[in-house]
């Protein structure tokens, strides 16, 4: 559901920033109204005092001469003057005495009047007035505001001294001069200055609201939009969604910490998504390697019974083939030293056959012992080619006979490794045999040396006929053979692979066919074992 209008950031930053700068606009505009009436108020009682005194000196000379009619026709031609609305004069008793309405000559005011109030509001009249208090502001019957001015006549020494109607020196007001004179201009100005103030207001609000909006809408709202419609598209689960805000400010840091977030998210589902397509391939291949372990733990310690069962029989054995093997030999030369025209030649040929045997016999003695040994190996820094130049050199004879070519790919440089020489020899001299004798018709033998991952990784790669996929599982368990059962013990490989094991490695068939067999030697550097 999208944002509505008025939830939206930007809006309410529009109308928040409109509504505080209409409420101040507002207060300056009343403010300057208040100004420009206090103002224009001030100017029209000025014009008013002016007028007022004006009368006053224009009637004086009139007033002291008592020549009424003239006094009369000066406020008369004074009360035509623009904004002049009536001209009063009271006597003290409060009577009108002159005034430019000739209808209200020689009445009598209520002192509660407008004109009267300001001096007669208590039971002592006033004796003169402030500015402030000579003033009033009222509306006439046609509705309309109007300024009276009073303005006290003072008994001044010339009035005291008259002919006609000298007074009292002990009075001190004569009477009041009125003026009232007409605000409908200042209104008029007022209201027109009023209406244009807040017309320019509006006018500077909505201007000033409209590039605010506008700044807000590029500057905030855009930048807003794109980032909530990146969250929508990770929301949907376009994880590589990217915002392109190329601002430097909050939002473009913002922006760019979303882009790095969503990256990060995108690579993550897609490592979850491959976990779970290839799940059931790693289970199978953990499952397989957990077996494959196992397997060489079931292997050593068939390894391990086996050899301290072949030990006693080993040694049981030994020293009765060895008599049956010397006394069949001795039989046999003293018998060929005796016979005539090859009288005991089948006794020679059994006696041959014994010795054969028990020959035989005795090798499987010794493989048991080689494979029953479980001394403790010494390790010691040797050189690996000379190693296995030394195991080439020993089976050198075997080679000639079965006309095989042995070919040598070593590195270059140090070849050193922690390890038992002899033991090293002996395994590499089985793995050698074991080629030649799966090359009956001859062919050439690689003896590889390489370093990998700072291993040393020995591989003897033959032309022979290969390992079928029946005994594949089987060939380094110990009496498994696939030779006939009068040429092999089936010892062999179980002890390189109990050589390499105690030697922290690993022995494996790389690779195996009808063209030929490759067997990988991984040997580590060992160190940690001769410290």
């Amino acid at each position: 559901m999208k944002t509505k209008i008025r939830n939206k950031l930007s809006v309410r930053l529009i109308i928040s920033i409109s509504l505080i700068l209409f409420s101040i606009l507002a207060i300056y505009t009343y403010i300057i109204i208040k100004n420009l009436d206090n103002y224009l108020t001030q100017a029209r009682f000025e014009s008013a005092y002016n007028i007022s005194d004006l009368i006053k000196k224009s009637t004086r000379y009139s007033m002291l001469l008592n020549r009424r009619e003239d006094v009369h026709q000066i406020i008369k031609t004074l009360g035509t003057e623009i904004g002049v609305n009536n001209i009063r004069i009271y006597n003290k008793q409060g009577h009108i005495i002159f005034s430019t309405d000739t209808s209200e000559i020689l009445k009598k005011v209520d002192l509660s009047a407008e004109a009267c109030i300001v001096c007669h509001n208590s039971s002592v009249p006033l004796k003169s007035l402030t500015n402030q208090n000579k003033i009033r502001i009222y509306k006439n019957p046609e509705n309309k505001r109007v300024l009276g001015l009073i303005n006290p006549i003072q008994n001044e020494t010339d009035c005291t001294n008259s002919d006609c109607h000298a007074h009292s020196p002990k009075v001190q007001i004569l009477g009041v001069l009125d003026v009232v004179v007409s605000l409908d201009k200042l209104d008029q100005i007022i209201a027109k200055n009023t209406r244009e103030t807040i017309l320019n207001a509006f006018l500077i609000t909505i201007i000033i609201s409209f590039f605010v909006g506008l700044f807000i809408t590029l500057l905030v709202n855009k930048p807003i939009k794109k980032i909530t419609k990146g969250i929508e598209e990770i929301g949907k689960g376009n994880l590589n969604y990217k915002i392109e805000v190329n601002s430097k400010n909050e939002l473009g840091q913002m922006a760019k910490r979303f882009n790095e977030m969503s990256a990060k998210l995108d690579e993550a589902y897609k490592e979850i998504k491959n976990w779970s397509e290839t799940l059931n391939e790693k289970v199978n291949e953990k499952t397989e390697e957990l077996k494959n372990i196992y397997n060489q733990v079931n292997q050593i310690e068939k390894l391990a019974s086996l050899g301290k069962l072949s030990a006693t029989v080993a040694h049981e054995l030994n020293n009765p083939l060895e008599g049956i093997l010397t006394y069949s030999k001795l039989i046999t030369r003293k018998l060929q030293a005796i016979q005539k025209d090859s009288e005991y030649s089948k006794l020679i040929e059994y006696l041959d056959l014994i010795s054969g045997e028990s020959a035989r016999c005795g090798k499987i003695v010794k493989d048991l012992l080689l494979f029953s040994h479980g001394e403790k190996d010494e390790f010691a820094k040797e050189d690996l080619i000379k190693i296995i130049d030394k195991s080439i050199t020993v089976i050198g004879h075997h080679l000639e006979i079965h006309g095989i070519e042995l070919q040598k790919e070593f590195p270059q440089g140090t070849n050193e490794l922690y390890c038992n020489a002899q033991k090293i020899q002996q395994a590499i001299m089985s793995l050698l045999i074991n080629s030649i004798e799966a090359m009956p018709n001859g062919g050439k033998i690689i003896v590889r040396l390489t370093w990998e991952n700072n291993k040393a990784v020995i591989r003897v790669i033959d032309e022979g006929t290969g390992i079928s996929k029946k005994d594949l599982p089987h060939i380094f368990e110990p009496f498994y053979s696939t030779k006939e059962a009068s040429t092999g013990t089936g010892l062999g490989l179980a002890v390189v692979y109990g050589i390499v094991a105690n030697h922290n490695g690993q022995v494996e068939v790389e690779k195996t066919s009808e063209k030929g067999t490759t067997f990988k030697v991984t040997l580590p550097q060992n160190e940690k074992l001769i410290e």
